[in-house]
């Protein structure tokens, strides 16, 4: 089987492996790398559950191989807190209580993070067409909502 050498930085640490080509993202991440965060669900992209964010921009990780993002910059949901200090998305989620199973929270999170300024400036229909990309079966969306507008407060104030 041929294999391909590649360089990638995931949360901030630089790892060089040697992959298959037909490697997914999302598999590379949970297999080769250990970090279990980032969930499989639909394996179509429709789901967004897998979502990570790839050089800033949240992106579907059963979409793409391991081998296309050599040299690129990977985040996941595991890079989000910084230690023992959560995130404030993920204060916000767990305040308001955005989350059930968990499922669909890693990527979420992923796409809300990759989009904060975007998602500043828009209205609370403007978000939920912005998050339409992210299915979840438990919430209902609404402590998602409210857990975007709680960051989205904090965010501009610490903007200011």
């Amino acid at each position: 089987m041929t294999t391909h050498a590649i360089t990638v930085e995931v949360n901030g640490v630089a790892f060089d492996r040697t992959v298959p080509p037909r490697l997914l993202l999302s598999d590379f991440l949970r297999h080769e790398l250990h970090l279990t965060g980032t969930h499989v669900g639909c394996e179509h992209g429709v789901c967004g559950a897998c979502t990570v964010q790839l050089n800033g921009q949240g992106v579907r990780s059963c979409l793409l191989f391991a081998v296309q993002v050599d040299g690129c910059a990977i985040k996941t949901v595991e890079g989000l807190a910084n230690g023992d200090d959560l995130h404030p998305l993920q204060e916000a989620f767990s305040a308001a209580h955005a989350l059930q199973c968990g499922f669909c929270t890693p990527g979420l999170l992923m796409t809300i993070d990759s989009m904060l300024d975007e998602l500043a400036a828009m209205t609370e229909a403007e978000i939920r067409e912005a998050l339409s990309g992210n299915i979840c079966r438990c919430t209902g969306y609404q402590g998602i909502i409210e857990a975007v507008q709680a960051t989205l407060a904090s965010h501009q104030q610490e903007s200011r």
